[in-house]
């Protein structure tokens, strides 16, 4: 039979989902998203994301890739899609891509948001579910340094869950760009890399954070790059606040215009 292979990217609000993965008596990105589109082709087809987030993470540039019968072009496998998904789940673009192509092994960056709200209407029930409510200090030129430090190739290890990656893996990250910048009501940190490991960004967070609240030396990051273990690293942000914004993929993988 002809099939086609399809990059979807999804945009999902994290709150009412047990992260991507697909799990036993669990509401799931993945679950739902695989249920969609086994019910528009009559037969169970798995959907391979780019990479998990965790519950709560929300997402306006995750890649999913689908191998579908090939009648369903793109676009009409998206309006399909589009049409029995949930609410809080929303295919933004379907580009049909090479065979070659797959999620997580071709993509070569992958960028990540998170908001803080330091002003009073942090708290409204409009913004509160989706920034951190922040009101001790936040020292940006602080939290620059160490942001800069994150910068590069280095081994990740102490902003890692311990064992979530195998003990032969050297935890090595190239991040390509890392930086704080203000915006209204509050501040927005955003990194690029070629890989994340489990909670990464929020344990770096988490860190910075404390680095611009004063109970942490900027230094903090560049002696937590060279440590072995997690042991030192500052408690992980809550997930409510973070964003994945894009994947990326080289430009000859797409047999459409992305």
């Amino acid at each position: 039979m002809v099939s086609r292979s399809v990059q979807l990217v999804v945009h999902y609000d994290g709150a009412r989902f047990s992260g991507w993965q697909r799990q036993p008596d669990e509401r799931t990105v993945q679950g739902v998203l695989e249920g969609a589109v086994t019910k528009l082709c009559g037969t169970s087809i798995a959907v391979v994301g780019a990479g998990r987030t965790d519950a709560g993470v929300h997402a306006r540039g995750q890649a999913a890739g689908v191998r579908v019968p090939g009648k369903w072009t793109s676009q009409a496998l998206r309006r399909s899609m589009n049409g029995l998904l949930p609410e809080d789940v929303w295919i933004a673009a379907a580009f049909e891509m090479r065979d070659e192509f797959h999620p997580r092994y071709s993509a070569v960056a992958r960028s990540y948001s998170y908001f803080v709200g330091t002003d009073d209407f942090a708290a409204s029930p409009f913004r509160r579910t989706h920034e951190l409510i922040w009101t001790k200090a936040a020292d940006l030129a602080r939290m620059a340094v160490a942001a800069a430090a994150v910068q590069g190739n280095h081994c990740f290890r102490a902003f890692a869950v311990k064992g979530t990656a195998p003990e032969t893996d050297e935890h090595r990250c190239n991040v390509s760009h890392a930086a704080w910048t203000e915006r209204p009501g509050g501040l927005r940190f955003d990194i690029t890399a070629d890989r994340f490991l489990h909670r990464m960004v929020r344990f770096l967070v988490g860190t910075m954070l404390e680095i611009g609240e004063g109970k942490r030396e900027p230094e903090t990051i560049a002696r937590l790059l060279v440590e072995t273990d997690n042991t030192n690293v500052s408690q992980p942000a809550p997930s409510h606040a973070l964003f994945l914004e894009r994947v990326e993929y080289p430009s000859q993988l797409y047999l459409e215009t992305a």
